[in-house]
């Protein structure tokens, strides 16, 4: 289904997010401040316009009360990105996604109506550090304290191997969830299923359940 959404301030991070929206299918209305931040992602999104997102009227204009959900993604201007967070839910913006800087930042955020706030450095910061500690995973993404999904590139060891062979829940109690080998994604992989090498495969249970099997 086709959705609406507004996102307001296109540095990297909301950039990525608008042109990530409308190549998934939907209407993105890119806002910045920055003309020279417009022009970057004009091309790529719905529609692109330099305005001032903490003008209540300006948002009142542009329909910011008829899209599906806001995306507050504004950088290093914290009252810029609170002030638009409060217009927008007065407006009636049904879901307002916020990006903080810090947690306070983010606490405020809550407080002044967000529907979700994400910390894009801390959770790249999470990832990270996970990496450093499971070395044969390509990526890492955290679920819940202790426990995350870890993407696993199959080597040697593993290609040629049927995950019933591997028996990865019974030794380690982790979860084969996705599979992809090229652009074919298999959902809850069959324990037949013979991993060939290259094959990515997504695993999910705690962390240190998770760096066992990447010790294999």
């Amino acid at each position: 289904m086709r959705k609406q959404f507004m996102v307001l301030g296109v540095g990297r991070f909301g950039s990525a997010v608008a042109i990530e929206l409308e190549r998934l299918g939907h209407e993105v209305l890119a806002i910045d401040r920055s003309e020279r931040a417009i022009e970057a992602v004009a091309d790529y999104v719905t529609h692109a316009v330099t305005a001032d997102v903490t003008d209540l009227e300006v948002l009142r204009t542009l329909g910011a009360q008829d899209f599906d959900a806001a995306v507050v993604a504004i950088g290093a201007d914290e009252r810029s990105s609170i002030m638009a967070t409060v217009l927008l839910k007065k407006l009636g913006v049904r879901f307002v996604l916020a990006k903080a800087q810090n947690q306070l930042h983010g606490d405020i955020l809550t407080m002044v109506g967000a529907d979700r706030v994400v910390h894009p450095e801390r959770e790249t910061g999470i990832r990270v550090a996970h990496s450093l500690t499971m070395p044969l995973a390509k990526d890492y993404f955290d679920v819940g304290p202790g426990y995350g999904l870890a993407k696993v590139v199959v080597d040697q060891r593993m290609a040629g191997k049927t995950l019933e062979e591997l028996d990865l829940r019974e030794r380690f109690g982790v979860t084969p969830l996705f599979l992809r080998r090229g652009d074919q994604v298999i959902m809850n992989p069959h324990r037949g299923e013979r991993l060939r090498l290259g094959d990515e495969l997504t695993i999910a249970g705690r962390d240190e359940q998770l760096q066992q099997v990447l010790l294999l």
